[in-house]
């Protein structure tokens, strides 16, 4: 029987029979179902894309990427494992490592600058430093938006970074780069007005040494600057400047309303004369420790005499007396209220709070001494439209020199007593010449016992708020009828006076604080 010859271009002719498939291959897996290839050159199966293929499928960003990958790759040593992932698809889950920027359109650059203020604006603060991370486009306009800053470093305002970086500030704090010291030591020296990283060498002078404050001269020409660049400034903090400087700050920021100068004399307070819309004055004369500077009578007198529309004034460590006192109160007339913070002040100056006819609060803060001599009781005088009466950490053990101070204050309506060292039953029965109090807040007093609370607040008849917080010698087993009556009819009532009676009203129901009666039970026998 004769059989024809096939033709070798004949599909079932297989010229090389070497590269015939393997029946148990994985091109012919029967458990898949997948067939092989009818010929070298088709087309491969599409694989399963993955998390990075479906967030790039632009094939002109796959290819600046796969270019950067091949510009790291030349600067690395050459290495004899070969690649994991083919040469013809970038390795898109190495993207965040990647140094360079992809070249990608800037679509906010259709946008105006006004629009994009709009944006941000909109967006929280705590989000606008990742967002001046972005462009310096996006960096000049964040730059725009903030009004608020705290300076550390004096070159960045002698430089002029500052005024473009931050073109609209209104509030501008310079207290700590105007003080040369080492920033990178760990010991950190905190006060109630300020915080600086000191050394381990401690002068005769405190923590700052001479050299460590910048001279007048130098505060003085970065204030001429901060002057010219913002003259819509409305509150300023500055340490160590003089008249020049001040009265530049007066003539430009004519908006400036807040003003806090540390370590100041009476002659610098005369450059701020010229402040006439000046609403909020806090000086800082002496901070133990740190520095000592001298504000007596003159210079209140000149501070009254330029700012009459000072409406809160805070005075801390700052010297003077009587006729200071009176020059403030006589001049400015709108001044509601006065804080003297660990005070200087000679005796008899509580008599001229009766010339300020508008203070509504008074607070007195570390005061070591109230009045050493008030003066005769007639010739206190009065404060008629004050309200509110705030002694914190003050040691108040002068008998005489509380009870002026209450006579002064005799219409006040709230009284605060905060940590106050030396609250003794017989001190705190001064206070019953207030009649008008309406709310009375006692905290951190452990001298006072509830027989010299009761004894003055059953004498005032318009209470309606007490509170009594951490007075370890006031109980509330001693509480009697009466004052229990008193505390039914009050409008508002926080009655914590025992730190243990918090403690355990706190453990109620838990059974700890009871000498371990539910973990340590003894078995039975």
């Amino acid at each position: 029987m004769s059989h024809s010859q096939e033709s070798p271009k004949s599909p079932k002719t297989n010229p090389n029979p070497s590269l015939t498939p393997n029946p148990h291959h994985y091109y012919c897996n029967e458990n898949f179902n997948l067939k092989p290839p009818s010929s070298p050159n088709a087309k491969r199966r599409p694989r399963v894309q993955s998390v990075p293929d479906v967030w790039f499928q632009e094939q002109a960003l796959k290819h600046v990427i796969y270019k950067m990958q091949q510009q790291q790759q030349s600067h690395r040593p050459l290495s004899s494992t070969p690649s994991a992932s083919p040469p013809s698809e970038p390795d898109l889950t190495s993207f965040q490592s990647l140094s360079f920027d992809p070249t990608v359109p800037d679509y906010t650059s259709l946008l105006s600058d006004e629009l994009l203020l709009k944006i941000f604006s909109k967006l929280p603060i705590s989000q606008h430093d990742s967002n001046s991370l972005v462009c310096k486009r996006w960096l000049y306009l964040n730059g725009r938006l903030v009004q608020s800053l705290k300076v550390t470093d004096w070159s960045f305002v002698t430089s002029g970074r500052l005024f473009n970086r931050f073109p609209n500030l209104t509030d501008l704090d310079l207290v700590r780069s105007c003080i040369r010291m080492p920033k990178k030591s760990g010991i950190l020296v905190t006060h109630k007005t300020m915080s600086v990283h000191v050394d381990t060498n401690f002068t005769p002078n405190g923590f700052l040494g001479e050299t460590a404050l910048l001279p007048s001269n130098a505060v003085d020409q970065g204030l001429i600057m901060v002057a010219e660049k913002y003259p819509n400034l409305q509150r300023l903090a500055t340490i160590g400047a003089s008249e020049e400087g001040l009265l530049r700050i007066a003539d430009e920021c004519s908006t400036l309303q807040e003003l806090e100068l540390h370590c100041c004399g009476d002659l610098a307070l005369k450059g701020i004369s010229g402040i006439k819309n000046l609403q909020v004055v806090k000086l800082i004369g002496f901070i133990d420790g740190f520095y000592n500077s001298i504000i007596s009578d003159i210079g209140l007198t000149l501070l009254a005499q330029g700012c009459r529309r000072l409406v809160k004034l805070e005075l801390c460590g700052c010297e003077g007396s009587y006729d200071g006192i009176k020059a403030v109160g006589q001049c400015c007339q709108m001044l509601e209220e006065l804080t003297l913070s660990d005070h200087r002040m000679d005796g008899g100056w509580l008599a001229a709070l009766s010339f300020c006819g508008n203070l509504k609060t008074l607070r007195l803060k570390s005061c070591k001494s109230i009045d050493k001599s008030p003066g005769a009781d007639e010739h206190l005088g009065s404060c008629l439209t004050l309200e509110e009466l705030h002694l914190q950490r003050c040691q108040i053990r002068e008998k005489q020199s509380v009870k002026a101070l209450f006579l002064v204050c005799e219409n006040v309506r709230d009284i605060v007593l905060q940590n106050c060292w030396g609250l003794e039953d017989d001190v705190f029965g001064l206070a019953s010449v207030c009649r008008r109090v309406k709310l009375l807040s006692v905290e951190g007093c452990s001298l006072l016992t509830i027989k010299g609370l009761e004894s003055v607040v059953l004498s005032w008849k318009e209470l309606q708020g007490l509170t009594v917080m951490s007075c370890n010698n006031i109980k509330d087993t001693e509480v009697t009828p009466e004052l229990a009556t008193l505390f039914s009819v009050l409008k508002e009532l926080k009655w914590r006076p025992d730190s243990r009676s918090m403690l355990s009203s706190n453990l109620a129901g838990t059974g700890m604080g009871k000498k371990g009666g539910r973990f340590f039970k003894r078995p039975k026998d």
